[in-house]
């Protein structure tokens, strides 16, 4: 039996985070991304018909969640989460599943942490996230150097995500997606914002060398003439996506029989029932 290689280089995704929060400490608005997640989060458990007791919240970034979630245990995303067994009535992965080797295995942890009828909260980056940036960084490389090589780090689509809670036992899976559009000066300032936030290259098979200065030259003047705006900043796009679980409950709602109905759908819609032709 083979095990997959890692798709992330854990040791450089630590290296960057460690830099973000240097940064975060002398510049404000640095995790920009990371304080929009923490407020839809704070928003949607504002929602939830259910008080929380105890909470755990797994993310790179303590200093972002401890002081509005100051009864919190605060949890690095490391591959293996220290989360004991059935001690939180809430667990909120914040933003770094996007970075995980084994999604799935990060998505079971949470689910063992929790309580009967605890609820795990997700927030990640997903697949629609820069893809301005995707397309001119491929085509300036390939016609620069002839080939591609592993940039930008690939992201799960929404419709694949909403799976990944079932795989991991939750039920009353539910994902949905709240797109951000930012805009920048040039390229070289939003590649600086990604530096900032700990966001940059950590695939295992990056590049180990600098890259040509003719693929960024050419990406920069991608950019502007295929995304440009009239006043000359360019966009870039981030997808930020929720994802909400359960932990199995007897209390739960459960779905009716197949055929079980008493009441037909026409009647509750106050509409005509037309036959189908054979």
């Amino acid at each position: 039996m083979t095990t997959a290689p890692p798709l992330f280089d854990r040791s450089a995704l630590c290296a960057h985070r460690a830099k973000a929060r240097r940064n975060a400490a002398v510049q404000d608005n640095t995790l920009f991304l990371h304080d929009i997640a923490r407020d839809e989060v704070q928003d949607r458990l504002l929602m939830v018909n259910k008080r929380f007791k105890s909470t755990a919240i797994v993310t790179p970034y303590p200093e972002i969640w401890a002081p509005h979630f100051p009864d919190a245990v605060i949890v690095d995303d490391t591959e293996t989460l220290d989360l004991p067994v059935a001690q939180f009535d809430l667990v909120i992965h914040a933003m770094c599943l996007h970075w995980a080797n084994d999604p799935v295995g990060q998505l079971i942890q949470c689910r063992r942490a929790l309580q009967e009828d605890g609820l795990c909260l997700t927030i990640l980056l997903g697949g629609q996230t820069l893809n301005e940036l995707r397309t001119v960084l491929s085509q300036a490389e390939s016609t620069i150097t002839g080939g591609l090589s592993p940039r930008i780090a690939p992201m799960a689509e929404i419709r694949d995500l909403g799976g990944l809670l079932q795989r991991a036992g939750l039920s009353l899976p539910v994902a949905d997606t709240l797109p951000l559009n930012t805009s920048y000066r040039d390229m070289t300032h939003l590649m600086h914002d990604l530096r900032a936030m700990g966001e940059t290259n950590a695939l295992a098979g990056r590049l180990r060398h600098p890259t040509r200065r003719a693929v960024f030259d050419m990406a920069a003047e991608l950019y502007q003439n295929h995304f440009g705006t009239p006043d000359g900043r360019i966009p870039a796009s981030f997808e930020m996506i929720c994802l909400t679980g359960w932990s199995p409950s007897d209390s739960q709602p459960k779905p009716l029989r197949p055929g079980s109905a008493q009441t037909r759908l026409a009647d509750a819609l106050k509409v005509g029932e037309t036959k189908l032709p054979d």
